[in-house]
């Protein structure tokens, strides 16, 4: 049996099993404020579901950050994007806890942390302490809450994981306690035609629905008639108490003339198969409008383990003269709900709405491989790149080639190979790889330059050229100006930027001795604390050396005082 097949065994044998039964005396929550939710476990995300829960800090940084349990560090990591500053700390009991997005970390861990910082010379770090190196107790402040990494705003994200699988789980099930008596929201009903002659009201293509408020609260929507195979997709949230932030849904159901055809949760799922969220979501309409309608049936290429039941893939087979009632239930945590009856009537109408072709010249095979020579680049897509088979649409050219566009989800990376002989190699050294956006702004993909070969890899569809960055980056000072007395200031800070190839590397020295500077590139600043190294002299001097991913160089070199 190939490791494939075991694979999704593996997650079929996933689906079957029934929640767990979770401590919910165990822990205790990781802020000592009221727990109010920014975002929920599983949520749709993009390329990922959300794999853990975003604590609100009352919109700010700083508030203290408990250990929800005795345990010990295993990880701790610094970086630019992602989770920011992160620590992870695994309990006796097979669970480790997340805390991510933080501001600082308690100060003995900030000082071992700086200590490898400064040794490696570099702000982003990863370690993994020893087990029982750094011991913590049940509700000891290990860190700060911030705004690090990919964070969009304050808040803490925070996670429960098996300590052997790692897989992550919802944290709620934990007795972590989130005011909820609101019930999930509608926003917008969808009928899928699935099969090659299904329709739908007429018509070929997805439908939208519109449904009304019955006095019994539920929702009844607008009688269909369909034949063949059919599918439902809605667009919804869920919203907790004292809060007005549209979160994920927690359960779907849908049932059919009283029949389970689909049942899934989020209660478990493992980061292996979270980027088949693109086959959960209706992902050109992604694409377009930039919302996601989540499907009810299971589509090509979909090995998630979420499912409770499903019941021919969740598709509806629709036959002449006969009636269908399908329900559809949205279910949060807590077990508020929203329902929305579809009377379906098997009948088939005259078709005015026929599936638009979408035809081109160059077809995908999913399960093999694809090669395209588009002249000026050449395009690899190893096998299984796709979720499924489809016309693609691609143009040639010397230094811009298209590679269809954004409605088409890949799960594997493919690459694009430009040739740039053409260039002279002072200008292959300003030349990178980028994907122009929907303004046509070059945005920087990495670039593996060799001879006359420069290549990406990459899981983005779109449009890419070869740009040339011929200006460095940017520094100034922020908080001081040349020659000031800084006797009272706690820190110090520094702007950079660049505005087309960004910045790749950053380094700092004050008085010839290199410094950790924190990079927040969403502010686009340095920081340096004048807690770290005690200063042995009243005129400092700092450098600041900024190189961005083509290699054009900038440096800023300044004094000031302090005593």
């Amino acid at each position: 049996m190939n490791k494939i097949v075991i694979g999704f065994l593996l997650l079929f044998s996933y689906a079957l099993i029934g929640q767990e039964n979770y401590p919910t005396d165990a822990f205790t929550p990781p802020l000592n404020v009221p727990i109010i939710l920014a975002g929920t476990f599983g949520e749709l995300r993009s390329n990922h579901f959300h794999s853990g829960i975003d604590i609100k800090t009352q919109q700010r940084e700083g508030l203290p950050v408990y250990a929800i349990g005795d345990g010990t560090v295993t990880r701790i990591k610094v970086s630019l994007w992602g989770y920011g500053k992160v620590l992870y700390v695994a309990h006796p009991n097979g669970y480790t806890s997340v805390y991510g997005h933080l501001q600082k970390f308690s100060p003995a861990i900030e000082e071992y942390i700086k200590k490898i910082q400064y040794r490696k010379k570099s702000y982003e770090v990863e370690v993994f302490p020893d087990y029982g190196e750094i011991k913590v107790n049940k509700k000891e402040i290990i860190a700060y809450s911030g705004n690090t990494g990919g964070s969009s705003g304050p808040h803490l994200h925070f996670e429960i994981r098996s300590s052997i699988s790692e897989r992550p789980t919802n944290p709620l099930l934990y007795g972590i306690e989130v005011a909820d008596a609101t019930n999930p929201t509608l926003e917008k009903l969808f009928i899928y035609p699935l099969s090659k002659s299904a329709q739908v009201n007429g018509s070929e293509e997805k439908i939208q629905l519109n449904f009304s408020r019955q006095s019994d609260g539920t929702y009844l929507a607008n009688k269909i008639n369909a034949t063949g195979k059919i599918g439902v997709g809605f667009i919804g949230f869920d919203r907790q108490d004292m809060a007005a932030n549209k979160n994920g849904i927690y359960a779907v159901e849908l049932i059919v003339n009283g029949k389970t055809y689909t049942s899934y949760n989020f209660e478990k799922f493992s980061f292996g198969e979270t980027r088949y969220i693109n086959t959960l979501v209706d992902y050109e309409y992604l694409g377009k409008y930039r919302k996601r309608i989540q499907k009810c049936f299971k589509a090509p290429g979909n090995f998630l383990s979420i499912y409770n039941k499903l019941e021919n893939n969740g598709q509806i087979e629709v036959k002449e003269g006969l009636s269908y009632n399908a329900r559809l239930i949205l279910k949060d945590l807590e077990g508020n709900k929203v329902e929305v009856t579809i009377p379906i009537e098997g009948k088939k109408d005259v078709v005015k709405l026929p599936k638009a072709s979408k035809k081109t010249t160059d077809y995908v095979i999913a399960k093999k491989t694809n090669n395209y020579d588009l002249k000026g680049a050449k395009v690899y897509f190893p096998e299984n790149t796709f979720y499924e088979n489809f016309y693609i649409d691609l143009k040639k050219g010397e230094d811009t080639v298209k590679i269809h566009n954004n409605t088409v989800p890949a799960h594997r990376n493919f690459t694009i190979t430009f040739d740039v002989s053409r260039y002279s190699k002072s200008a292959q050294k300003q030349l990178f790889i980028a994907r122009l956006d929907k303004n046509l702004h070059p945005n920087y993909t990495n670039t593996y330059k060799r001879g006359n070969s420069f290549t990406t890899r990459t899981r983005n569809l779109g449009t890419y050229t070869l740009a040339r960055d011929t200006v460095p980056p940017k520094i100034r000072t922020k908080n001081f100006k040349e020659k000031q007395w800084l006797n009272n200031y706690k820190y110090l800070s520094v702007y950079i930027a660049d505005d087309l190839s960004g910045i790749d590397t950053y380094s700092a020295t004050l008085n010839g001795e290199w410094i950790l500077m924190e990079y927040e590139p969403k502010k686009k600043t340095l920081t340096y604390n004048f807690d770290d190294r005690i200063l042995d002299k009243k005129q400092c001097v700092l450098e600041v050396t900024v190189i961005d991913n083509v290699g054009n160089k900038s440096t800023l070199k300044t004094s000031f005082y302090r005593k």
